[in-house]
């Protein structure tokens, strides 16, 4: 059986691992999780701080996502973000952005201010690293967003400078800080223990 012949779903699941940290499961999102997933997304604040997601944010537009992300010569890896008892908190995933990969994350507002961002952003560039082999990540936030540069700085990533990007939910460009972190860098100050692979 070649790629072609699994059916996209058995491929997310077989294919994209379950990251699991001291709080947080990170798994693959399935369309049974579009419901939740709308509803947690669908804030103005978490629009305006992303590229892509729009505002409002419906059902379909998690349908879409899910159905886009993990798939094979798709680009995109994207996990869920949950708490060990299953409760979805956001997303995060690594895509290919202007030829390199790009970290991305969001969690839904009640969420915030817990760690938990920092927690799956940290899996998810272990996962970057040791299991697709990527010597450098890039990441950006926007520059009103003193929140999510926080996160990056606390990950690892340097600032390299600022540009604009294109933000669906405002239907223009913002102003965004740039980050990388290079494998070398990483390893040096990796201290949070290392990020078990359940599956």
């Amino acid at each position: 059986m070649t790629l072609l012949e699994i059916e996209t779903g058995a491929f997310r699941e077989g294919c994209i691992p379950v990251l699991e940290t001291e709080r947080l499961i990170l798994r693959a999102p399935r369309l049974e999780d579009a419901k939740v997933l709308a509803a947690l997304a669908n804030d103005k604040r978490i629009a305006e701080n992303t590229r892509r997601i729009p505002f409002p944010y419906k059902r379909s537009d998690a349908e879409d996502f899910i159905t886009a992300v993990n798939v094979p010569a798709g680009g995109e890896i994207a996990f869920l973000i949950t708490l060990r008892e299953g409760t979805v908190v956001g997303a995060c995933g690594i895509a290919m952005q202007d030829g390199a990969p790009d970290v991305g994350y969001w969690l839904g507002v009640k969420h915030w201010n817990k760690g938990y961002a920092t927690e799956a952003t940290r899996a998810v560039i272990d996962f970057a690293f040791t299991e697709l082999g990527h010597d450098t990540l890039h990441a950006g936030a926007r520059v009103t967003n003193p929140a999510s540069r926080r996160i990056l700085e606390k990950c690892g990533f340097q600032w390299m400078a600022v540009g604009l990007c294109r933000i669906r939910a405002l239907n223009s460009s913002a102003p965004i800080d740039r980050f990388r972190l290079d494998r070398g860098l990483w390893l040096s100050l990796k201290s949070w223990g290392d990020v078990k692979r359940v599956a």
